[in-house]
């Protein structure tokens, strides 16, 4: 006997009545799944008056809008699995996957005839106060994001552990004391044959908290991870001395961690489709508040973040809004100095990049390169910084393997920098923005 499952079909008018009711009856007889409502999409060509659905026991639901109904319906019916039975023309590949976003946010399988969405693996591990810090992609910004977040509980008084999850982490959870963090220890780290720019070393040399490292590999539609040790890292980091956790994502990827509350990153340069369609607004389903990052030009002109910002509150209306732009902030002094600049930013963004350390820090630009994620480009780069007497490099990508080596071999200094998250628009500020979130943490 198959294992019983409560369930809420999707059906339509398009599909005669007695085709429908039969398919529930053969689905509850062959795969278990037990009808707790029929949830009527539209359709009319077959179907005359929606008694001819009815069945002894099982309710049928007619929301005034079928998108924006689904939520209070699997609040209040909490099936374990919601089954698709509609179809074009009244169902379509968009709406089918904007239903499947909310069914997963419920924690409630989805389920058609030749498909099936699993609600992300979130683990309850933790027992420490915590926050996820997701994003859309990569480079949106979540390290900048999840060290400020650490610096500002560090400001409340509180002492955090950043969990890192990254595609260059160490195969077994790894601890970094803020301390740690040198130029000679980084290098000591690629010799060990470990990726010294991921992002774990990056949030203990920012914020000047612990972290810990961890590794995943692949992601799923919704976010989660094909293979990963980011909930033995969170076991970890629970078991150290620390009062909050932040759990912070990779790439489009969560982590496979529940916590208290949540915070997604988007970037505003990203392709809307590819961060707001298909399944991802199942992450601004789960998050109590969004910040939209690289919120200028040329990154995205007013209308293109006017349009996020719009998408963003039509998928969740409830959701706390914060625009932001990146700033480099050198980590040593590095006025006076001759800087060549290596950035992930696009080469587009240079001219303003040169210009604010021009004027923010009173160094002399030389040179820059945009080609940190790419190694063979970067090394070619690398070559037109002879006038430079500072490297200046956020610490990913090649950072340290490149850049830093090459700064050693040449008698030049390193300074990393960190990108900070600038407010934009708003009287809320990045501070007010985290002690809303950290509010619905302590709840």
């Amino acid at each position: 006997m198959p294992e019983k499952h409560a369930a809420l079909f999707l059906v339509d008018g398009e599909h005669h009545p007695a085709t429908t009711l039969d398919a529930v009856r053969e689905l509850e007889k062959r795969e278990g799944l037990i009808p707790l409502a029929l949830y009527f999409l539209g359709g009319t060509e077959k179907l005359k008056d929606l008694s001819e659905l009815a069945v002894s026991g099982v309710e049928i639901i007619v929301p005034d809008d079928p998108l924006t109904g689904m939520a209070g319906v699997l609040e209040r019916l909490k099936p374990q699995v919601v089954v698709d039975m509609s179809d074009l023309p009244v169902l379509g590949p968009a709406l089918r996957l904007r239903l499947a976003a909310t069914t997963l946010a419920w924690g409630a399988v989805y389920r058609g005839s030749d498909f099936e969405f699993r609600p992300p693996r979130r683990e309850k591990v933790l027992t420490k106060p915590s926050c996820s810090i997701m994003g859309t992609g990569k480079r949106c910004g979540k390290t900048a994001v999840s060290a400020e977040m650490a610096c500002y509980l560090r400001r409340k008084g509180l002492n955090p552990v950043v969990v890192v999850m990254g595609r260059g982490g160490p195969a077994q959870p790894y601890v970094v004391e803020e301390r740690d963090i040198s130029e000679d220890f980084l290098l000591s780290e690629v010799s060990k044959g470990l990726h010294a720019a991921s992002d774990h070393y990056e949030d203990a040399l920012v914020s000047g908290v612990v972290t810990v490292g961890s590794r995943r590999c692949g992601g799923g539609m919704a976010g989660e991870p094909f293979v990963t040790n980011c909930v033995e890292a969170a076991r970890l980091a629970d078991s150290l001395a620390a009062e909050v956790v932040i759990m912070e994502g990779s790439g489009s990827s969560i982590p496979p961690v529940a916590t208290d509350a949540a915070i997604c990153v988007i970037s505003a340069a990203q392709d809307l489709e590819e961060a707001l369609g298909f399944l991802g607004p199942y992450k601004l389903l789960i998050s109590h508040g969004v910040i939209i990052t690289m919120a200028e030009e040329p990154f995205a002109s007013p209308l293109k973040i006017q349009e996020l910002s719009e998408r963003i509150e039509w998928i969740n209306g409830d959701i706390v809004i914060l625009k932001t732009i990146f700033r480099p902030h050198p980590l040593k002094s590095i006025r006076g100095k001759r800087v060549f600049l290596v950035a992930t930013a696009p080469e587009e963004a240079g001219i303003l990049l040169e210009d604010y350390l021009e004027e923010k820090e009173g160094c002399v630009p030389v040179g820059r390169s945009h080609s940190l994620s790419d190694r063979r480009n970067l090394e070619d780069d690398l070559r037109g910084a002879g006038e430079a007497e500072i490297l200046l490099t956020e610490l990913k990508a090649a950072a340290v393997d490149v850049v830093t080596r090459f700064a050693r071999d040449k008698g030049k200094e390193v300074v990393y920098f960190h990108n900070v998250p600038i407010t934009v628009g708003s009287e809320m500020g990045l501070d007010g923005f985290f002690g809303h979130i950290w509010e619905e943490v302590m709840k």
